[in-house]
């Protein structure tokens, strides 16, 4: 399987459908991360919970086709019979140019695809969807995206180097600690993430924590949390729990057993 940061009980979601993940070409990797495509098959339903990516996604899926704002709860999403999805992931900041407002008005939100582009979203889906090759699918969304192409902004390589920021070191746990690795002011770093990234520093250092700890604990259910806890940066275990509980819904120990 592909990638599976985010997405929660992996093992299960393996069984259940299948994830691929291609990349953009290269004009369109400044604003986009990757694609995500997801096909299923089922006998019977099932409910897939995932942790969000501080970014926007646009989604085509049958009848349901959105742009998504950055979910600051954990998401739960009931696929059944036969079906797919085809996903836009954007680099955090990088739907601003797009949407030449402040993001956080979508935080938590979906809206049509034509409050964005002057386009008929139902068409577009119905193109997107008829497609059986994922190279089709990409080439057709590629080519819309192009005639909607804005400017590039600078900033989006600084947000995007702040996240990569949280991601990769661990000791990273408040903003002050960000503010002294990047160089930037408190309140400047809260309010570009507000316009370009939708939630706030705090919110993205959290959930990158437990979503690695959530990796951790799907890889190994035995795993001494006392240990990890440290490892993720934390100095105190009761605060550890604490996080992990208000985003995932219930300590490590019970998410371990059904891991």
């Amino acid at each position: 399987m592909a990638d599976t940061k985010g997405i929660l009980n992996p093992k299960t979601a393996e069984t259940k459908f299948q994830l691929t993940q291609p990349l953009p070409a290269p004009d369109l990797a400044f604003f986009i991360l990757r694609y995500w495509i997801i096909k299923w098959n089922l006998a019977e339903p099932h409910i897939q919970e995932t942790l969000p990516y501080p970014c926007v996604n646009l989604v085509f899926e049958r009848n349901r086709t959105f742009i998504y704002g950055v979910e600051r709860g954990k998401s739960r999403n009931k696929i059944e019979g036969k079906g797919q999805v085809f996903g836009v992931k954007f680099r955090p900041g990088g739907f601003y140019p797009f949407l030449k407002s402040p993001i956080s008005k979508l935080t938590d939100r979906t809206i049509p695809v034509n409050e964005v582009f002057d386009i008929d979203d139902k068409a577009l889906e119905d193109a997107v969807l008829s497609l059986d090759d994922n190279d089709a699918k990409i080439s057709l969304v590629e080519n819309f995206l192009r005639k909607h192409l804005p400017e590039r902004d600078e900033n989006i390589p600084l947000v995007n180097q702040i996240v990569d920021c949280v991601i990769n070191d661990r000791h990273v746990l408040k903003v002050d600690d960000l503010v002294v690795l990047i160089g930037i002011q408190k309140r400047t770093l809260e309010r570009l993430f507000s316009q370009y990234v939708g939630v706030s520093p705090k919110w993205v250092i959290q959930h990158t924590r437990i979503q690695e700890a959530a990796e951790q604990l799907a890889a190994n259910p035995v795993g001494d949390c006392s240990q990890m806890a440290l490892a993720l940066g934390y100095f105190d275990q009761a605060h550890f729990i604490k996080d992990f509980k208000s985003v995932i819904g219930t300590t490590p120990a019970e998410y371990a057993r059904k891991v």
